[in-house]
C-alpha cells in the first residue's frame, strides 16, 4: 500500500513520516525543499498551491494523509487561502487518482468556527472533505506536544523561570505527537465499518482533559520547577499579542487570531467522537509524556 503525505517536513507530518518508515509503509510526500533520501519515501517537490505536484504525489496512491496547513499567521486572510484553497486541490488530485483513503487532519477549533479565522478555514475545509464522495476521516486533535514542537515550548520555557501566564479559566486535551502518527496510519486500514465517515477527537486518555492550572504544574514538574501560574484576562492577552508583533513582526507566536480561540474555555475532546479502541488507544499519558518532552527539550538545549 502506498500513501500520499503533505505536511511531512512540520511538526506532526515529520512524525507520521517517521512512525510509516518504522513500519516500512511506503510513502509519497510533498515538500517544498529538497529532501535527503529516506528508506520507503519518494519525496515529491511542491505545495498545495501546485496541482501538477499534487497529481504526482496521489498517482497510485492508495491513501492520502492530508496534515499540511497553515496553524498561524499575523494575517488572518492567508487561512482560507492555505487551509480551504489546498484542500480542495487536493481533494481534486486524490479524485483523480482514485485514492481509496483520505484521512484530513482538521482541528478542534472547527468546532468553534466563529472564534477565529483559523478554525474558521478548518470548519470549512472539513465541509469540502464531506462532500468530496471520498471515504474519508477527519481527525480533529486538540493541543500536539512532543519533540519538534515550538508551540508547547513556550510553556516549558516559561516554566524553566517559574511563571507561566494563562488564559482565563478553561481546559483543555492534548495529545503527545508519536500517538497522533500512530493513529493516523492505523486508519489507513482500519475496519471502514468503524472509521468511514466519521469525526474523531482523540487525546491522550484522560478524561475530561486538563485543567489549564493542572497542565502548567504538570509542565511544571516536567522541567523541574515550581510555578506561578495566574490566568489573565483577554485583554491583557490581546496586549500582549500585538506587543509580539512588534518584538518578533511576522514569526510572532502569539496572534490576535490565537489569543481568540485560546480564550475559549472549553477544548476538550468529547467522548461521542471518541476512536473506537479496536482502531487505537493512547499509549503516551500526559505526564509521562511532557516529562519526556522536557528530557529532549534539555538534549537539544533549548531548555
Amino acid at each position: 500500500m502506498t500513501i500520499a503525505l503533505t505536511g511531512a517536513t512540520g511538526f506532526v507530518g515529520k512524525a507520521v513520516l517517521d512512525e510509516a518508515i518504522r513500519r516500512e509503509e511506503p510513502l509519497r510526500a510533498l515538500t517544498r525543499r529538497t529532501q535527503g533520501p529516506r528508506t520507503h519515501v519518494e519525496w515529491i517537490e511542491g505545495d498545495l498551491a501546485n496541482p501538477a505536484a499534487l497529481a504526482s504525489m496521489c498517482h497510485q496512491a492508495d491513501a492520502v494523509i492530508h496534515v499540511a496547513g497553515l496553524t498561524n499567521t499575523p494575517d488572518p486572510g492567508q487561512f482560507e487561502e492555505a487551509n480551504v484553497g489546498g484542500t480542495a486541490r487536493l481533494i481534486a488530485a486524490a479524485k483523480q487518482a482514485q485514492a481509496k483513503r483520505f484521512i484530513f487532519v482538521s482541528s478542534l477549533s472547527a468546532r468553534e468556527p466563529d472564534l477565529s479565522a483559523y478554525g474558521a478555514s478548518k470548519a470549512k475545509a472539513e465541509k469540502l472533505v464531506e462532500a468530496s464522495g471520498l471515504d474519508w476521516t477527519i481527525v480533529r486533535p486538540p493541543g500536539v506536544y512532543g519533540p519538534h514542537d515550538i508551540d508547547y515550548f513556550e510553556m516549558f520555557r516559561s516554566a524553566k523561570f517559574g511563571f507561566v501566564p494563562l488564559p482565563p479559566g478553561g481546559a483543555s486535551s492534548m495529545i503527545h505527537v508519536e500517538d497522533l502518527a500512530r493513529l493516523l496510519l492505523d486508519l489507513v486500514d482500519a475496519s471502514p465499518a468503524l472509521v468511514r465517515r466519521r469525526i474523531f477527537e482523540p487525546d491522550d486518555g484522560r478524561e475530561g482533559g486538563w485543567s489549564h492550572k493542572e497542565m502548567a504544574k504538570a509542565i511544571g514538574n516536567a522541567v523541574g520547577r515550581p510555578i506561578f501560574a495566574p490566568h489573565l484576562p483577554k485583554s491583557v492577552l490581546e496586549g500582549a499579542a500585538k506587543l509580539d508583533r512588534m518584538l518578533r513582526g511576522d514569526k510572532a507566536r502569539l496572534t490576535a487570531d490565537r489569543v481568540g480561540y485560546m480564550t475559549h474555555p472549553n477544548w476538550v475532546a468529547r467522548s461521542s467522537k471518541k476512536v473506537p479502541e479496536a482502531v487505537w488507544s493512547p499509549r503516551i499519558e500526559g505526564e509521562e509524556g511532557l516529562r519526556s518532552t522536557a528530557d529532549w527539550y534539555r538534549k537539544k538545549g533549548w531548555l
